[in-house]
């Protein structure tokens, strides 16, 4: 499990990006993969998944 900040997040378009508090590294964040309501700068754990286009954040929860 990851920690890390909300950098991003559009709840109309329902996406956006986490930053890992350990690499910082961002992430993408779809609203499928979201467990927690999540705003900009909420602290947040995550798993990582390969996606289309890289890894993305699942399983996002409120820390």
């Amino acid at each position: 499990m990851n920690k890390g900040t909300v950098k991003f997040y559009d709840e109309i378009k329902g996406f956006g990006f986490i930053k890992d508090n350990d690499s910082t590294k961002e992430y993408f964040v779809h609203s499928s993969g979201i467990i927690d309501n999540i705003r900009d700068n909420d602290e947040v754990t995550f798993d990582l998944e390969e996606g289309k286009k890289g890894l993305n954040a699942v399983n996002v929860k409120l820390a």
